[in-house]
């Protein structure tokens, strides 16, 4: 179990309402957010008809807020400084005017198709920790949900332009950004959400993985990263065939009658290696020796570390998630984007919190202070020299590198309207 950083043992909750205001003022990177939200303007009122919500103190919170510029949302955070921000749908009217809309008219049209997965709806499969809490040893399981989803998502599907978020606690948020992605509709969503769906049933539900002849593709490649990481996680660090407990929730996987064998062959064999080896050779013999395939080591494999989604998430068009760039109120610290090139190295108690970046403005590198006496600069400029000078500069930077995609979609979209009004 690692302890978490100095930046994280640094956070003290109750400071969160004096270092909010500096965030706002000095750090949270507005102008990507507009470019982002925004999208080139191609779509007009795109943004203005945008919700986003607020979570003030003491969990008041405030629905259907909508901005006409980002100075205007940039205003209103710095006025209100919310613990969180979520972010909604784009509506058919403005979201702050939608009681004065006629009844039934106010409609969530379009937002990015969007993920969720949350550590703790792997606790049946984890013991190193449970709730909220997370560890190095369970956040492998992040990091094989981000790569089957995201392979799938871009290869499968043809989505290109997805966003991945650290949620600043205990998951990771997933954002799909393309133009086809945001008008998909709730039952196309849902179809999405299926699809990418295998760990089935609630607590009371065994076994939570069935797999039928032929296996998919799909299901295939998923397997294959499961496999890289299988050994590492589940045999090594959760010792599932190590601890009777563990053992038994495993052997309930299986047929009755392999069951048996292996309680046998587990009495003579302790190495969690080499009874994983017992349970692959079972699973062979059954294979040859059934008229229809028997799965049951793919199936351990996928209900101890597939992706678990919380599907109403992905399906609703008007379901708020969590902005990128929040705070969490309970760790301090930033939901910032992940740069999947670097995703093993990833660390969550490494994110920066909001206490360590605000003491890092206030240490100003040598030869700064005169540069702010030289030179006249606007607070845009001044606001990019400021969280460059902080732990946060290198998720903003990928972030930005992020929109340069996306900016290369949007700007072939105007390209094509315009070529489209001089033919007319």
């Amino acid at each position: 179990m690692p302890s978490a950083s100095s930046s994280s043992l640094n956070y003290d909750p109750a400071s969160l309402p004096d270092l909010l205001p500096l965030y706002y003022r000095r750090l949270f990177p507005f102008s990507q957010y507009y470019r982002w939200l925004n999208y080139g303007g191609v779509q007009k009122n795109y943004f203005q008809n945008r919700e986003f919500s607020f979570t003030l103190k003491e969990d008041i919170y405030v629905r259907y807020q909508s901005f006409t510029t980002q100075n205007e949302l940039e205003k209103e955070i710095q006025k209100m400084n919310p613990y969180k921000v979520d972010i909604g749908a784009v509506y058919s009217h403005r979201p702050s005017q939608h009681n004065t809309v006629k009844s039934g008219t106010f409609q969530a049209l379009e937002k990015e198709l969007v993920f969720d997965i949350d550590m703790t709806d792997y606790d049946d499969v984890r013991s190193c920790c449970s709730a909220a809490d997370i560890c190095s040893k369970c956040w492998t399981l992040m990091i094989i949900a981000i790569r089957i989803l995201d392979r799938a998502l871009r290869e499968d599907f043809g989505f290109q332009h997805l966003l991945w978020v650290y949620s600043g606690r205990r998951g990771v948020h997933c954002w799909v950004c393309d133009e086809v992605a945001r008008t998909l509709s709730v039952s196309a969503r849902s179809a999405v959400a299926e699809y990418l769906s295998l760990v089935k049933g609630g607590e009371e539900t065994v076994k939570k993985v069935v797999l039928t002849e032929p296996i998919h593709p799909f299901i295939r490649e998923s397997l294959t990263v499961v496999e890289r990481y299988f050994s590492t996680y589940a045999l090594q660090e959760q010792d599932i065939l190590g601890r009777k407990e563990s053992v038994e929730q495993v052997l309930a996987l299986v047929p009755e009658d392999v069951r048996k064998e292996l309680q046998q062959d587990f009495k003579n064999e302790r190495n969690p290696e080499n009874r994983w080896q017992l349970i692959i050779e079972q699973a062979s013999r059954k294979q040859v020796a059934a008229k229809k395939g028997q799965h049951f080591e793919k199936e351990i494999m996928l209900q101890y570390c597939y992706p678990r989604l919380d599907v109403n998430v992905s399906k609703g068009v008007n379901h708020l998630l969590k902005s990128p760039f929040s705070v969490h109120p309970k760790t301090g610290r930033i939901s910032v984007p992940m740069d999947l090139t670097e995703l093993d190295m990833f660390d969550p108690f490494n994110v920066p919190t909001i206490s360590l970046i605000c003491s890092e403005l206030d240490h100003a590198k040598v030869g700064e202070e005169e540069q702010d006496e030289n030179e006249e600069e606007t607070a845009e400029k001044r606001k990019i020299r400021d969280y460059k000078r902080t732990s946060l500069a290198k998720y903003v930077k990928y972030f930005d590198t992020f929109l340069d995609g996306v900016s290369q979609s949007w700007k072939g979209e105007l390209l094509r309207k315009s070529d489209l009004q001089k033919e007319f």
